[in-house]
């Protein structure tokens, strides 16, 4: 019985997360299906909506986004220089959080502050945990060293929450934005639609997976500090 909620836990949490590489990975071939590539349509996207300020570069592989500090759209390598039906659809994505942030879409600028607060949160988690043993060992405050040890652990599963609650700003930037916006250009080809609502899908919910992996860590975590 032990081994099969184990096996349950781990696809619940590793299902999704090889999903969205798969849907990605699949439609990345062939590469130049279209004319142009995932890079200039997301500048093409940009300067008709106005929105010539915002930039478009290359970012490493895996890390595609879109930063309302710098306004910029990165793509990785995969999108940003070939001319796939994903490099054109995640563009398109990505330009959809350029238009949220155009508009002051708020969820949008939620998540960015959380996101910068998750930060600091989780190094503070990791600082108290460290700090743990000192409190209980060094300075003989056991109960000090469990309230160190339920904060820090209380920091780390925040991610967790930000990660989900950043759900409804992807769907957004996805069906409200990026979607009507293949459509009513005609960018996409005949009978791709379906497959590009299905990279959209994935697009939205890398952050479910991302969320899913961070039970995992706080699950190692836990495991380690177990007594």
């Amino acid at each position: 019985m032990i081994i099969i909620v184990l096996v349950v836990i781990a696809a619940a949490i590793f299902l999704p997360q090889w999903w969205v590489k798969r849907v990605l990975r699949r439609y990345q071939e062939p590469g130049d299906r279209y004319q142009g590539t995932g890079g200039q349509l997301a500048r093409h996207l940009l300067d008709r909506l106005g929105l010539e300020s915002v930039g478009v570069e290359r970012t490493e592989p895996g890390a595609d986004h879109y930063d309302p500090e710098d306004r910029m759209v990165r793509l990785s390598p995969a999108h940003y220089d070939k001319s796939s039906l994903a490099a054109i659809t995640v563009a398109a994505h990505e330009v959809g959080h350029a238009i949220q942030h155009a508009d002051g879409y708020k969820p949008l600028m939620w998540r960015t502050r959380l996101v910068k607060s998750l930060a600091r949160l989780q190094r503070l988690g990791v600082i108290l945990i460290a700090l743990m043993p000192v409190a209980i060992l060094a300075l003989r405050l056991p109960r000090a060293g469990v309230i160190l040890l339920i904060v820090g652990l209380a920091t780390l599963a925040s991610g967790i929450v930000v990660h989900l609650m950043t759900l409804p700003t992807e769907l957004d930037a996805s069906f409200r934005r990026a979607l009507p916006l293949l459509n009513k250009g005609g960018y996409l080809k005949p009978g791709d639609q379906p497959h590009a609502r299905r990279i959209l899908t994935a697009a939205a919910f890398t952050y479910v997976a991302a969320s899913l992996m961070g039970l995992v860590n706080f699950w190692w975590w836990l495991r380690v500090l177990r007594p």
